[in-house]
């Protein structure tokens, strides 16, 4: 038993790996980032962060404001990720399908953190960087002002939405998303083509659609879209 007259000091963790010294910001996005990758989005709490870190949860308080403050420098570390390294092409469609590309491998990459923060606006270093090359973009493509921020935000929100949906796939346990993949080829393809003749004369090639066919489908989608108002625009002017 321990001595009533002992006190055990304030600030040792009652559970968790030992302390590590001295906790950074850095420290505590990388426990966060590997919390979130290992048990999903719904565990990180300021609580089960304080464990991991091996101290009080309070101390992680002195670098961040809250939860929400650690989700966008999740944000961030992504968008940082899929900026790493990147130049922009010589023509402009070029650079939209290349930012697009890495932005996608980022979140397969991170799934669980991409379906944490995709809907999140970071509003720091890295994603003003990344919005200043789109917007650089469709302002070469021959955009005004208004146009080039409208386009921006379909874009981006479009790009997220696609990868962070099929990010979200990838974290599904394994029953359901063999379930899911099974479909097109068994209830799909077995459908009545009385009822569904549309849907029956195609079944066989939905079975055969991956993730990237649809990714690079709807990039290409988009792009002709831009490309197509951008030629319009020009015309007018």
């Amino acid at each position: 038993m321990t001595d009533p007259g002992t006190t055990m000091p304030a600030n040792r963790p009652r559970r968790g790996r030992p302390p590590t010294s001295p906790l950074t910001p850095a420290l505590i996005l990388e426990t966060a980032r590997a919390l979130v990758e290992r048990e999903g989005p719904d565990a990180l709490t300021l609580r089960r962060l304080g464990t991991e870190l091996g101290s009080n949860h309070t101390a992680v308080l002195r670098h961040f404001t809250g939860k929400d403050e650690i989700v966008l420098g999740l944000a961030e570390q992504l968008i940082e990720e899929a900026l790493a390294g990147f130049v922009p092409r010589e023509d402009w469609r070029d650079t939209l399908t290349a930012l697009a590309r890495r932005v996608r491998t980022a979140c397969l990459a991170h799934p669980a953190v991409a379906v944490l923060v995709a809907t999140r606006v970071s509003r720091r270093a890295a994603e003003f960087r990344g919005a200043d090359t789109v917007i650089g973009a469709l302002r070469q493509a021959g955009f005004g002002e208004l146009d080039a921020a409208r386009y921006y935000r379909v874009l981006a929100d479009t790009v997220l939405a696609v990868s962070s949906y099929e990010a979200s796939v990838t974290v599904l346990d394994d029953e359901a998303r063999r379930g899911d993949r099974m479909a097109w080829q068994r209830e799909y393809l077995a459908v009545s083509p009385v009822r569904y003749p549309h849907l029956a004369a195609v079944a066989g090639h939905l079975a055969a659609i991956d993730a990237e066919d649809q990714f690079e489908t709807v990039l290409e989608l988009l792009l002709d879209a831009v490309e197509l108002r951008a030629l319009r625009a020009a015309r007018e002017r």
